[in-house]
């Protein structure tokens, strides 16, 4: 185990297999059909040069390259662990740019590079629940980079007609070739500057409530049963109920 691991970690490796995924995505969408729920939002933002937050959960990865304009610039925040760099180098293949950090580690230097891409008329992209979890339960970090640069975080997700659902903590969704499938585009979510504690969480929730619903809508606009969010941990139940 501890030799394939070393073999994987191999730059040309990675590289390689980081074509592959790239090239298996061009095959996903190319083969199928694939339609667009309220593509008008971003398509609004994108026409009037309006920087966004693009959020989507984790486990909805693998095609989002293809929901996006690939005329506008975009900057995905990415972990550092690994397997966040082989997502980076995949996604580079579709030109889009990326910044490694997370909640844990690099955190505070990636969301200055967030907010001063959007304050310079980029936008950047987001997964809520990353890099570990819980899945589908959005942390605070988003918000935060909202309520700092003023942009919008508008949710998006996939859905697809043949799909594998990995047994990963985030449920990733491999979308399988020549079934097709749909973006799901929700509503934009703003946040004002000056927010107290409650405010950030009442964001936070209508941010992971919009994502459920646009996640579970492309699911069922694909026939397919929607992936459900990890349970609410018991304490943040009691806050949220007292």
């Amino acid at each position: 185990m501890a030799l394939l691991k070393t073999f994987f970690r191999r730059d040309g490796v990675r590289r390689a297999l980081c074509w592959l995924g790239a090239q298996y995505i061009r095959l996903v969408h190319f083969s199928g059909p694939w339609t667009a729920v309220r593509g008008e939002i971003p398509r609004r933002f994108w026409d009037q040069g309006r920087p966004f937050i693009l959020c989507f959960w984790h486990g909805r990865l693998l095609m989002m390259p293809y929901a996006w304009d690939p005329t506008r610039t975009i900057h995905m925040l990415i972990s550092h662990h690994p397997d966040g760099q082989l997502i980076a180098h995949t996604v580079a293949h579709f030109g889009i740019k990326t910044a490694a950090g997370s909640s844990s580690r690099g955190g505070a230097s990636a969301l200055r590079l967030m907010v001063r891409a959007l304050q310079s008329g980029e936008c950047v992209g987001i997964t809520p629940d990353g890099p570990r979890g819980p899945r589908m339960r959005a942390s605070d970090g988003a918000i935060h980079v909202a309520r700092l640069s003023g942009a919008p975080l508008v949710p998006a997700a996939f859905g697809a007609r043949g799909r594998g659902v990995l047994g990963s903590w985030d449920r990733f969704v491999v979308a399988r070739p020549f079934a097709g499938g749909a973006f799901v585009w929700g509503e934009p979510i703003e946040v004002a500057r000056n927010v107290d504690d409650a405010a950030i969480e009442a964001a936070r929730r209508a941010l992971e409530d919009s994502l459920n619903a646009v996640t579970a809508e492309a699911d069922r606009l694909c026939g397919q049963e929607p992936v459900e969010p990890a349970p609410v941990p018991a304490s943040a139940a009691a806050e949220a109920h007292p």
